[in-house]
C-alpha cells in the first residue's frame, strides 16, 4: 500500500470512528475540548504507527485502549474535578467507580463500550436527538427548533433510540 492509499484509508477510518473515541475521551474527562485534544493524539500515534497496526487483532479495540488511557493521563496532568454525566435512564450504568473496585471497573468500561457501539447502531435522527437531549443536556423545544420538527417528533425519536438501547444493551 503506497502513502496515498494509507492516507485515504486513515482518513476514512478517522471519519468511522471519532465519534466514538470523543464519546470514550468525554466519558472519563467531561470536557469537550480536552476529549476532541485526547482523540487528536489518538489519531496521532495511530498514524505514526501505522505500520504495526496490522500486527493487531482489533485495532478498534487498540483504539478504546488508547483513547481511554489518553484521557486518564490528560486528566491525571490537569488534575480537573470529575463532573457528573447529564442524568439519563443509562448514566448509573457509565459512571466511574469511586471505590476503586477493579471488577466493578471493568464491568462498567465494558458496558459503556457496548453502550457507544449501540449509539452508533441507532438511525440517525433518534441518534442526534438521544445525544442532544441526554449527552448535551438540551430541552425537547431547543432540538425540536434546531432539527425543524415537532416537539411530539422529538419525543418519539428520543423514545425510540431508549427502546432500542435497551435492547441492544439488553437492559
Amino acid at each position: 500500500m503506497d502513502e496515498e492509499d494509507s492516507e485515504r484509508a486513515f482518513k476514512g477510518f478517522f471519519d468511522l470512528t471519532y465519534d466514538r473515541l470523543f464519546r470514550i475521551a468525554f466519558y472519563y474527562i467531561h470536557h469537550e475540548e480536552d476529549a476532541q485534544e485526547v482523540v487528536l493524539n489518538v489519531f496521532l500515534k495511530l498514524w505514526e504507527r501505522r505500520h504495526e497496526l496490522r500486527l493487531l487483532d482489533s485495532i478498534e479495540d487498540y483504539c478504546f485502549i488508547l483513547t481511554k488511557n489518553e484521557a486518564l493521563n490528560t486528566r491525571k496532568t490537569t488534575k480537573q474535578e470529575l463532573v457528573s454525566l447529564n442524568s439519563s435512564d443509562f448514566s448509573e450504568f457509565f459512571e466511574p467507580s469511586e471505590n476503586n473496585n477493579p471488577e466493578q471497573d471493568l464491568i462498567s468500561e465494558e458496558l459503556f463500550a457496548r453502550y457507544v457501539k449501540a449509539l452508533d447502531r441507532l438511525p440517525h435522527a433518534a441518534r442526534q436527538v438521544f445525544i442532544a437531549i441526554r449527552e448535551e443536556g438540551k430541552t425537547y423545544a431547543q432540538v425540536a427548533k434546531e432539527r425543524g420538527v415537532s416537539i411530539k417528533t422529538v419525543d418519539a425519536e428520543l423514545q425510540k433510540a431508549i427502546t432500542t438501547l435497551k435492547t441492544l444493551l439488553n437492559l
